[in-house]
């Protein structure tokens, strides 16, 4: 290919199809030009090995076959030059009063004057030094009367034949402190030169012709050294399109090989009997359809004799709870225990509350299993070891060594994210390969679903049932703030009550968010009649749960809170919720937030009101949120607007990171290779299985714990 020079492999020099290590996990400095400076340079960009290398894609070309005279730049728009220098030197802007450094280039048609406002002063002095010659891009303006460009792409041309190999599309990499293009360029042509043989699909031969695919080597060296124009217009090229789809079906590869070997464990059959029909009988509402079809599901698992992993996925209020409980009795008419795991005393006090009402009807009575449980604890932990105790509810505290169970045969975990691998691991090993049914009020994107839970299968209920009432929402400005009490106002005085939200507990320097304990103070003011708490995530547990208890049993008329109540109480007379700087939370918090009220019969309401700072942009974003109340809608939006490691909060540490995909536009390609991924393994043999699992080892070994309950 143009500009790449292909060597014959010389005395001494290791290459990826002659020397044993040597392959795509080599280190950097096996290649050419490499040394210990640069190596660290990489290292920090994390590319430690010849395959990162590969996977280490161009940011954007720069088309420098077209080289534009300066007597005949068009302004406003981006041009391609080939200049020397005149003259350069640092100095002061008189329009800025910033220290600024420019050069004048001259082509023999013209001249133009090159400025940087941040610049590395040796570097700088080094690309514009009188006489160099320079291959320029960027967007040409007038300052007065000259022509200027503006922190322009630069090249340094060293010689005629240089010039040649540079005078066509020249791939701008992702920058590596200390390491100019120029010899990360270098360093692509060498990689190319030396390890390109080794370098070979995991998707099967036979699927790739099937389906068209070109040569991955060829993809690579497509996106690297591109001999014709990018597609325009935000069409995906094919090479680069090739590259992700063979990420994306690794990964994915990598998930069902850890699902087989999950589903390879001996586990038990369990299957509904009695308790179940005599539950299902005095049920005094009937199942939604989306329920009953994710009950079905969660009941063909337990029957099977390999362990269930199952996530039950819906937004606030769909029923979950109920899908649980009935899988409950299905483990319960097998003999065996159940364990209901949630991540606070209030949500595990609310599910104990719940599943009690339910079970009693059928004669059976949980236990609530807490930190602190007095001179009660240990003949329920006795009574719970013996088997006398068949379905236990608690938070961490099933955990601690002293919780023994006879036959544990059912695991729950609510809000199960916010558990960490080895607790979910924990409570597994307190039974015999028990069932597992993990659940979430947190809706997810599709394309997001299979990297995070993808280990798992997924039941959705997506259906809310009959008689919950949709939460009306209206994005209110700062200045909109007096109707937004009036309308506390008007809700308190039904007997009704209200939360109020604010981003942060404190109020700080340097920002104009508005705290929830400098804000008590103030509503105090506005509402002098009314009782009104404070709950934020630095108070004690015990602390918390007291005003919670007090909100919950209408001791407060308003509840003035951080996010700490996102998940975990439940107050059917809240009617009314107030979110302030709403601008600053994602639309999936929001979500979750709004999701606190029309827990009751009554119609409720949900302001989000943006601070003083929020853009018109910002505005757009909430109004979302007033459109549509389908978490999983929300949900899309949100990772398309602000990705996905800050849409998940707490769970982002948990994402996978791809080399060359992108969840949130390449989601098309992560659906396709999930299903490449199932039809491989399904058909190939015992080589290309061992050479696959090796690939998947060498990529993501160790790495994949994501939704691990094992």
């Amino acid at each position: 290919m143009k500009g790449v020079r292909k060597r014959l492999p010389c005395k001494g020099r290791k290459t990826a199809d002659s020397t044993p290590g040597c392959g795509l996990d080599a280190p950097v400095a096996s290649v050419k030009g490499i040394g210990p400076k640069i190596a660290r340079a990489l290292e920090k960009r994390e590319i430690r090995t010849v395959e990162d290398l590969f996977y280490c894609l161009p940011l954007r070309y720069e088309d420098k076959r077209f080289i534009t005279p300066i007597r005949d730049v068009v302004e406003g728009e981006e041009n391609v030059l080939l200049a020397r220098v005149v003259e350069s030197g640092s100095g002061y802007s008189r329009a800025t009063r910033k220290r600024l450094y420019q050069a004048r280039v001259d082509d023999g048609t013209g001249t133009i004057i090159l400025k940087w406002f941040r610049f590395h002063r040796g570097w700088r002095e080094g690309l514009a030094k009188k006489g160099a010659l320079l291959f320029l891009a960027g967007k040409v303006t007038r300052y007065g009367s000259d022509l200027q460009m503006v922190h322009p792409r630069v090249t340094v041309v060293g010689d005629e034949q240089e010039m040649e190999v540079l005078r066509r599309l020249v791939p701008v990499y992702p920058e590596v402190e200390g390491v100019s293009q120029g010899a990360l360029r270098r360093i692509m042509e060498e990689t190319f030169t030396a390890f390109q043989a080794g370098v070979a699909s995991v998707i099967p031969q036979g699927m790739e012709a099937s389906l068209g695919l070109p040569a991955l080597s060829r993809a690579l060296r497509e996106c690297h050294f591109p001999e014709t124009e990018p597609s325009r217009g935000g069409e995906r090229q094919a090479s680069s399109a090739r590259m992700i789809l063979e990420e994306f079906f690794l990964f994915q590869a990598a998930l069902l090989m850890r699902r087989r070997e999950i589903k390879r464990v001996k586990g038990i059959r369990l299957a509904p009997g009695r308790t179940h029909a005599h539950l299902r009988a005095s049920l005094p509402f009937a199942l939604t359809a989306a329920q009953t079809r994710a009950l079905g599901e969660i009941q063909e698992d337990m029957a099977r004799d390999e362990p269930m992993n199952r996530l039950l996925q819906g937004d606030v209020g769909c029923g979950k709870t109920i899908c649980a409980i009935f899988a409950a009795c299905a483990a319960l008419d097998s003999g065996y225990q159940v364990a209901f795991m949630a991540p606070t005393e209030i949500l595990a006090e609310q599910h104990y509350v719940n599943i009690h009402r339910m079970l009693e009807q059928v004669a059976v009575r949980p236990v609530l299993v807490r930190g602190s449980m007095g001179r009660e604890r240990a003949g329920v932990l006795e009574r719970i070891a013996s088997g006398g105790i068949r379905v236990i509810v608690g938070t961490h505290a099933l955990l601690e060594e002293g919780v023994r169970f006879l036959r544990l045969g059912l695991i729950v975990i609510d809000e199960q994210h916010r558990f960490g691998v080895i607790q979910r691991s924990l409570l597994k090993g307190k039974g015999a390969s028990p069932d597992v049914l993990v659940m979430s009020a947190t809706p997810i994107p599709r394309t997001l679903s299979m990297v995070v839970y993808g280990d798992l299968d997924v039941s959705l209920i997506k259906e809310m049932p009959e008689g919950r009432c949709r939460v009306v929402t209206e994005v209110k400005s700062g200045q909109e703030r007096q109707r937004v009490y009036d309308a506390v106002r008007e809700e308190v005085g039904k007997g009704r009550q209200a939360f109020i939200v604010y981003p942060l507990l404190e109020e700080s320097e340097g920002t104009d968010l508005a705290g929830a304990k400098e804000s008590l103070l103030r509503l105090r003011e506005v509402f002098p009649s009314f009782r009104i708490g404070l709950v934020h995530g630095r108070m004690k547990a015990e602390e918390k749960e007291e005003v919670m208890l007090l909100f919950k049993e209408r001791s407060l008329d308003v509840l003035v809170c951080t996010t700490v109540i996102e998940v975990g109480i439940d107050v059917p007379n809240a009617t009314l919720m107030v979110i302030e700087h709403a601008e600053r939370f994602g639309l999936s918090q929001l979500h979750q937030l709004r999701g606190r009220v029309g827990r009751g019969p009554e119609p409720s309401r949900c302001f989000l009101v943006s601070g003083a700072g929020g853009t018109a942009r910002a505005a757009k974003r909430l109004r979302v949120l007033e459109r549509t109340d389908d978490g999983f809608v929300i949900a899309e939006e949100d990772m398309r607007l602000r990705g996905p490691g800050d849409m998940l909060g707490v769970r982002q540490a948990g994402l996978p990171t791809f080399k060359v995909g992108d969840l949130v536009s390449d989601g098309d390609l992560m659906s396709q290779a999930r299903r490449m991924a199932e039809e491989a393994l399904t058909s190939a043999n015992r080589r290309e299985l061992a050479a696959l699992g090796e690939a998947v080892a060498r990529r993501w070994g160790g790495r994949l714990h994501l939704s691990d309950v094992l």
